[in-house]
C-alpha cells in the first residue's frame, strides 16, 4: 500500500524552538529550552534531568537536577517521546 506523507515546516521538534520541552529518552528525562535541533541531536538550554515528575497534572518536578553548562545536548536515536513541560 502506497502512503503519501506531507513534510509540514516547524512541526515535531522544531515546533519547540524556544519554548520549553519535556523530552522523554530510553533512560531518562530531560526538561529545558528547546534551542537547537539537528538530525543527530537536540539543544537545551536551562536544561534538567527529572528524576521524578511526580503527578503530571501538578505544575513542577518533584525531583528535577539542574545540568551543568549554559547548554545540553540529546542524541534524538534516544527519545522516544516529547511535548510540552507540565
Amino acid at each position: 500500500m502506497k502512503v503519501l506523507v506531507d513534510s509540514v515546516d516547524n512541526e515535531g521538534l522544531e515546533a519547540f524552538i524556544g519554548k520549553p520541552i519535556c523530552i522523554f529518552c530510553m533512560s531518562y528525562i530531560y526538561a529545558g529550552i528547546l534551542v537547537g535541533v539537528k538530525a543527530s541531536c537536540v539543544k537545551l538550554s536551562e536544561a534538567v534531568i527529572v528524576y521524578e515528575t511526580g503527578p503530571f497534572n501538578e505544575s513542577g518536578w518533584k525531583d528535577a537536577q539542574a545540568l551543568p553548562g549554559d547548554c545540553h545536548y540529546i542524541q534524538t536515536s534516544s527519545i522516544e517521546s516529547f511535548g510540552g513541560v507540565k
